[in-house]
C-alpha cells in the first residue's frame, strides 16, 4: 500500500463510540470511509450523510472490501466481526471489550496473528496524556500499589436506554473494568493472581441473569491490589462516582474531578483536572518534607479529540507496522480478570489466575 492512499475503512456500529470514530476517520486524510454500518436507521450528522449506510455487516464487508474494519457494535458481535474481517484481508479497530469470553478473545488474536493484521482495542486512555502522566508518576512511586477507581453513573433517559442495552450482553464492571484493570496491569508489570467479586440487581429493568451494581477485588503476585466499582441506572448516588486513586508505600499519585461535575457527562469519564502528587517522606520531626504536588491538566482533549487521537493511532501502526504483541496481550489480560470478577459475582467464590 502506497504510504499516501487513504486506508479504505468500513466502520461498524454508530452508538456513541462507533460515532466519534466514524467522526474520527471522516476528519483524518488518511481514511477514506466506503461504508457506515448499522443495524437501525439513526439520525446522523452532516459530516457522514453522504455515505453508503447498510445494515448488515458481512454484506457491507463484501461489498466494500475495505483494508480496515472498525467494530463498534455491542460486545457479543466483536469476536465474530473481528474475526470476519481478519480472513477478508482487512486489519481491525475493535471497541472494548474485546469479546464476551476469554476464549473469544483469544481467538480474534489467533486470527490477527493467523493473517499477518494489525488488531487495535479500543483503550481510549492509552492515548490521553494525562493518563500517560498518570501511569507515569505511579510507576515512579514502585510496587506494592493499591489501586481505588470506580466510575458510577447516574443515568437516565436515552442514558439509561443506553446502559440497559449494553447490559443485555455485558455487566458494568466488565464494560467499563476494562479500562481500568488495563491501567492497573501498566502501572504494575505483575499478573492478577486472584478476583473476588460481588454485584446486585438493583431494578427489575435489567434481566434477571444481570447485575446493575458491581465490585471487584483484585489481588497481584508482587502483594499489590485493587478494588473498582461500577454502577449505572437513575439509583446510583453522584457521591464519590469518581475515584482513581494509587498508593505506594512511598507516596500517592490521584485524580481530582471536578466538583461540578455529573457522572453521566462523557466527557468526565477521561477528564482528569488535576493529578495530585503526595510523597509519604518525612523528616526527623515525623512531618511531611514536601507538600502536595498539584499537576494542572488544563487543555486536555475532549472526548472527540481522544478519539481522534486513537483513531490516529491507528494509522501509524497500521503505515509503520507496529508490533502490537504487548497490545493484544494486554487486552486479553485485563478482560480475563473482569470476566473472573464477573464469575466470582455469578457463583460467590474467589477465582484463581
Amino acid at each position: 500500500m502506497n504510504s499516501n492512499t487513504p486506508i479504505r475503512v468500513l466502520v461498524a456500529g454508530l452508538g456513541n463510540m462507533g460515532m466519534s470514530h466514524a467522526l474520527a476517520y471522516h476528519n483524518n486524510p488518511g481514511f477514506e470511509i466506503v461504508g457506515l454500518v448499522n443495524r437501525s436507521k439513526r439520525e446522523l450528522p452532516p459530516e457522514l450523510q453522504g455515505y453508503p449506510l447498510y445494515p448488515e455487516f458481512e454484506p457491507a464487508l463484501k461489498e466494500t472490501r475495505p483494508a480496515l474494519c472498525s467494530i463498534n457494535t455491542y460486545s457479543d458481535s466483536h469476536a465474530d466481526y473481528s474475526v470476519m474481517a481478519f480472513e477478508a484481508g482487512c486489519d481491525v479497530f475493535v471497541e472494548k471489550p474485546l469479546a464476551t469470553t476469554v476464549a473469544d478473545a483469544e481467538r480474534v488474536v489467533a486470527a490477527a496473528k493467523k493473517h499477518g493484521r494489525k488488531l487495535v482495542v479500543g483503550y481510549i486512555l492509552r492515548h490521553h496524556p494525562s493518563w500517560m502522566r498518570l501511569i507515569e508518576e505511579a510507576r515512579r512511586l514502585g510496587p506494592p500499589y493499591v489501586f481505588r477507581m470506580n466510575l458510577n453513573q447516574q443515568s437516565s433517559g436515552s442514558k439509561w436506554d443506553v446502559h440497559k442495552a449494553l447490559m443485555q450482553t455485558t455487566p458494568p464492571i466488565v464494560d467499563c473494568g476494562v479500562h481500568y484493570v488495563d491501567v492497573w496491569c501498566q502501572i504494575t508489570d505483575a499478573k492478577a493472581v486472584e478476583v473476588r467479586g460481588m454485584g446486585l440487581r438493583m431494578t427489575d429493568e435489567v434481566g434477571p441473569d444481570m447485575y446493575n451494581y458491581g465490585h471487584m477485588q483484585v489481588l497481584f503476585e508482587d502483594g499489590s491490589v485493587g478494588w473498582y466499582e461500577a454502577g449505572w441506572g437513575p439509583m446510583m448516588s453522584e457521591m464519590a462516582f469518581f475515584v482513581k486513586d494509587i498508593i505506594s508505600p512511598k507516596g500517592s499519585v490521584s485524580i481530582l474531578v471536578d466538583a461540578n461535575a455529573k457522572s453521566d457527562d462523557i466527557d468526565t469519564h477521561t477528564k482528569t483536572s488535576v493529578i495530585r502528587v503526595h510523597s509519604a517522606e518525612t523528616g526527623p520531626d515525623g512531618s511531611f518534607i514536601r507538600p502536595d504536588q498539584d499537576l494542572s491538566m488544563s487543555g486536555e482533549p475532549d472526548h472527540q479529540k481522544l478519539c481522534d487521537l486513537e483513531q490516529a493511532y491507528v494509522l501509524k501502526a497500521i503505515r509503520e507496522d507496529i508490533d502490537l504483541t504487548r497490545h493484544m496481550n494486554d487486552a486479553v489480560q485485563s478482560l480475563r480478570i473482569c470476566l473472573a470478577a464477573d464469575e466470582s459475582v455469578r457463583t460467590g467464590q474467589p477465582v484463581r489466575l
